[in-house]
Order: structure tokens, then C-alpha cells, then sequence
């Protein structure tokens, strides 16, 4: 009783036939087909879309200890 037949399945797929007929059907599968094409170019897309990481920024010991050498130098001179 849990289980269907063989002819349970040939009835589903007979009535299925019938109410939608071959070209509705063959119409839909394609439809299908178009749908996954377009996922999976649209993946692709964001696959090469994606941004490459920018460098790390270092703070040059240097450039840094000039430039708190110059802020002194301007706040003791106000």
C-alpha cells in the first residue's frame, strides 16, 4: 500500500500527457534548460567580478617620526 506500481506511474505520466501534451511540456524542459544556463554564466560572471585585495599599507618609521617632528614643532609654536 506505501508503495506505487508500475501501472500506478504509467496512469500518473498518461493524465500528465493529457493535460499538458507533448509541446507544453518539451516548452518547459527548455525553459528549464535557459534558467540553468543563465545561473550558472551569472556564477561566472561573479567569479571574474570579484576584487583583487589591495596591499597592506605600511607606515614608513620615517615618514612617521618627520611628521610628529613637524606637529611639535607647530604646537610650540603657537
Amino acid at each position: 500500500m506505501g508503495s506505487l506500481s508500475i501501472w500506478h506511474w504509467i496512469i500518473v505520466i498518461a493524465v500528465v500527457l493529457l493535460l499538458f501534451g507533448r509541446g507544453k511540456i518539451s516548452d518547459l524542459m527548455g525553459d528549464v534548460a535557459q534558467g540553468i544556463k543563465a545561473f550558472k554564466k551569472g556564477m561566472q560572471d561573479d567569479d571574474t567580478a570579484e576584487k583583487k585585495p589591495e596591499p597592506v599599507k605600511t607606515i614608513d618609521n620615517n615618514a612617521a617620526s618627520s611628521s610628529a617632528a613637524r606637529s611639535d614643532v607647530g604646537s610650540k609654536a603657537v
